[in-house]
């Protein structure tokens, strides 16, 4: 008998505030029914699944976890389920994951010299139609984002934080990468909205020779080494997401080399370390995380030691702790763990079985038909 390993790659029944309440109100646009009903047999029926930080199963004293949010919930005019969950069962099990260390590593380490000039012309001179905005003073250093656009990650509100403090435009330009700029590129009402905000801020607060949005996409490669050239200039990564379950490009960024300071809603709480390899910040909070940027470039600048510092610890948290080798052995450890458990244990779970194929064929598969039809029809 094959082993079951669910990996859930985010959630989103708590990244979308009262979602079950008022999942009638969203479905056309999300179909949280088919979502949850899914989570709910996935998660149940596997014999073990990984997360990639304890937040996501148990929360903090102030969030709810990502599972913890299945173990009672009320869908109206649907269903109410009760114990959707064991949230302290054996088969949860946290697993990091870790940085493709070929592609990302570093600054100081040798680097492709051909990459490094197509990679700073990338970034602050070349002119193209995906590329918004110019840099009046390249030698500041550069404040990095990379996400892509859509509510959750909160480009807009970064922006906002960058141009409603004075200080914090003094000290550094910023540097954004999407995978999109122009509203006809957006792939559906949520993207096309943020684009516009986005294009709206920065008019608003006309930061024209302040900011750089470049909205393609770019290879790892290429991805790599922008962390390392923006780590040259002793620039900082910034992730101003509202959630972020885990953050690949937190450990991106912090592996590079660069000072990283990232929502203190979700994974990177797990990630970094307050203070010591990197920052937390409330994005909530526009002009707490602007005086915490402020406070920290203002320090660099006096003592420019501190940079490295926090360059070094960051670097040495992902080496240790953050890396596939380390990921595989335990993934395959667990696999054998479970097959045995499985092969030994007499528990039944023909009810639960016969309980999820209920749940399948009457909730699940009825909806997820109607979805695949809406995809045919457009």
């Amino acid at each position: 008998k094959a082993i079951q390993c669910n990996i859930a790659h985010g959630l989103e029944k708590t990244k979308y505030l009262f979602s079950d309440l008022y999942w009638q109100e969203m479905e056309e646009r999300y179909h949280f029914s088919t979502q949850f009903t899914a989570d709910l047999i996935g998660m149940n029926a596997a014999d073990f699944i990984v997360t990639s930080s304890y937040q996501e199963i148990m929360g903090t004293p102030d969030t709810i976890g990502q599972y913890e949010s299945y173990k009672s919930f009320t869908m109206p005019q649907l269903f109410h389920a009760i114990d959707g969950i064991d949230l302290f069962s054996p088969k949860f099990n946290v697993v990091p994951p870790g940085v493709n260390e070929s592609v990302f590593f570093p600054y100081t380490e040798r680097r492709d010299a051909n990459l490094h000039a197509q990679v700073e012309q990338l970034l602050f001179t070349r002119e193209d139609y995906r590329i918004l905005g110019y840099l009046e003073d390249r030698k500041k250093r550069a404040m990095l984002a990379i996400a892509p656009v859509t509510s959750i990650k909160n480009l807009t509100g970064l922006v906002e934080c960058f141009a409603q403090n004075p200080k914090l435009r003094e000290l550094c330009n910023l540097i954004l990468i999407t995978g999109k700029l122009h509203l006809s590129e957006a792939a559906n009402a949520e993207e096309s909205g943020e684009l516009e905000k986005l294009h709206y801020t920065i008019e608003r607060y006309r930061l024209h020779g302040r900011i750089r949005w470049l909205g393609m996409r770019l290879s790892n490669a290429e991805l790599g080494e922008v962390y390392r050239t923006i780590a040259d200039y002793r620039g900082i990564f910034v992730h101003f997401a509202r959630f972020e379950a885990f953050g690949l490009t937190i450990l991106e960024a912090m592996f590079s080399g660069l000072p990283t300071f990232a929502t203190q809603f979700g994974g990177s709480l797990e990630i970094i370390q307050n203070g010591e390899n990197g920052f937390h910040i409330n994005p909530t909070d526009l002009e707490g995380s602007g005086d915490k940027l402020v406070n920290f470039l203002t320090k660099c600048d006096v003592e420019p030691e501190y940079w490295e510092y926090i360059s070094e610890r960051g670097i040495k948290r992902v080496r240790e702790g953050y890396n596939w080798r380390s990921h595989a052995a335990k993934m395959l450890l667990l696999a054998k763990v479970y097959g045995f458990w499985n092969y030994v244990s007499q528990e039944h779970r023909e009810a639960l079985w016969r309980y999820l194929e209920a749940l399948f064929f009457l909730l699940y598969k009825p909806r997820g038909e109607k979805i695949l039809d809406m995809h045919w029809r457009r």
